[in-house]
């Protein structure tokens, strides 16, 4: 049974957000989830966490499942001993390991409330990762040399001066006052908003852990209140899980100025090539299953963004043709061909780790485990400027590389494209119905 301390300050009100798109309205204290949201505290025990500190999620969610579950149990006497219940209220004096969610959680939507006192600071670990700040914002708390002055809600991890490390507004309440939170997490692409101000516009949330390879932060981790310096009480925690559409919808329209369709969802205009081997049905085109090919754009681009939307089978296999000249391998005689792979395939368990999905074919490998099951559609975004290539897949960034710097190469095979500096953009066809869909292009300088 969890310790109890006397009650010291009120109850709290709640924010309910009953919509989606738009900051909600504040509606009096309840503790019913809002439509679509379910209660991760019950309000009567603490059955579906565990204790944890800062750690790499990466490395624990990676235990042998005995292992791991010894180290939930083990974490226990921790959280008995530091964590109290009061009513509703999730209490903590400031020391301890942090409350963490049994489950992981990829694309959610998550609110809930705190009350802190004067000295404390906190956070909110997204899949297992630091962290939305919780500052003691006054001067008199000692850290404004650290951020506290711009105010809490930020991705204070982060880098310096990477978006989203500081709240767009200051936004806390005096001590005393709840305080709410709303946040979205799709990927790593983390949307923050506090007391009803967006503070976090759909920033990157950087994985602390490890800031030299760039590995992305886990596609699912457990949500962690973290516990610092000071008394701090949760409550009306409720998450929602969001579903591949809604995601892939708030990921386009990140920063939309300046993208062109370069699709109609029609027919093929615009588009020349192997066109015989891909046909346009429901608005997406589809790479033929009995023939190959590359299909590309009319026009050259330099450096610009591409986005779009594809669906793989199981099995499934194709590519991005980025500088394609217009003739031979995507491969080798273009800049490079970003795999589009099922990566889960057991027939590819044994390939090069520069072939699976995002990885330019060859040369640079990408980070694995970010794409949505087989005949989801996923959302990826590519940026290529000078040599420099970049694949955002689903939120997570999940390929940085410089080609120029590359001379080791898959089978040491040359690869005499990968200096191009303009090509077409297209598709590099293997035999595989694979769907692309809401297909964009901005030009960059």
């Amino acid at each position: 049974m969890l310790a109890s301390s006397p009650s010291r300050l009120p109850r709290i009100s709640l924010i309910l957000f009953l919509t989606v798109w738009s900051v909600p309205n504040l509606v009096t204290a309840a503790s019913s989830p809002p439509a679509g949201f379910r209660a991760l505290f019950n309000g009567e025990g603490l059955t579906g966490w565990w204790g944890a500190a800062t750690e790499d999620p990466h490395e624990w969610m990676a235990l042998p499942p005995a292992e791991l579950a010894a180290k939930r149990k083990a974490s226990l006497a921790d959280i008995e001993t530091h964590w109290s219940l009061e009513g509703d209220e999730l209490v903590n004096g400031g020391e301890g390991l942090y409350l963490t969610t049994d489950e992981n959680f990829g694309d959610y939507e998550l609110l809930l409330e705190y009350r802190t006192v004067a000295g404390a600071d906190s956070g909110i670990y997204l899949k297992g990762c630091p962290q939305i700040q919780i500052w003691d914002t006054t001067e008199a708390g000692g850290k404004w040399d650290r951020g506290a002055k711009e105010g809490s809600g930020g991705l204070w991890n982060n880098s310096p001066g990477a978006t989203g490390k500081d709240p767009l507004v200051p936004a806390d309440r005096p001590f005393g006052e709840w305080n709410q939170f709303r946040v979205i997490q799709c990927g790593a692409r983390t949307w923050v908003w506090f007391n009803d101000q967006l503070v976090v516009d759909g920033a990157i949330l950087e994985n602390y852990f490890d800031k030299t390879r760039m590995q992305p932060i886990p596609a699912r981790g457990p949500i962690q209140l973290q516990t610092h310096g000071g008394e701090i009480r949760w409550r009306n925690i409720f998450v929602r899980e969001i579903e591949p559409a809604e995601a892939n919808t708030r990921l386009s329209k990140i920063a939309p100025k300046g993208f062109d369709s370069i699709f109609n969802g029609r027919d093929l205009s615009a588009w020349q090539g192997d066109t015989e081997a891909y046909a346009v049905r429901d608005q997406a085109i589809w790479a033929s299953a009995e023939s190959g090919g590359s299909l590309f754009t009319e026009e050259l681009y330099a450096n610009f963004q591409a986005r779009l939307e594809f669906k793989v089978p199981s099995g499934g296999n194709n590519g991005l043709a980025i500088r394609y000249p217009g003739h031979g391998n995507p491969a080798y005689e273009g800049m490079t061909e970003l795999q589009v792979l099922d990566s889960t395939a057991l027939r590819y368990a044994e390939l090069d780790v520069r072939q699976y999905h995002g990885s330019a074919y060859g040369m640079t490998p990408a980070w694995r485990g970010y794409m949505r099951p087989v005949g989801e559609w996923n959302f990826q975004e590519v940026t290529v400027v000078g040599s420099t290539i970049k694949v955002e897949l689903n939120g997570n960034i999940i390929l940085q590389t410089d080609l120029a710097e590359v001379t080791h190469y898959m089978d040491d095979k040359a690869h005499p494209g990968k200096n191009l500096t303009t090509g077409y953009f297209g598709f590099a066809g293997h035999k595989s119905p694979v769907g692309f869909r809401n297909i964009s292009i901005k030009r960059l300088p």
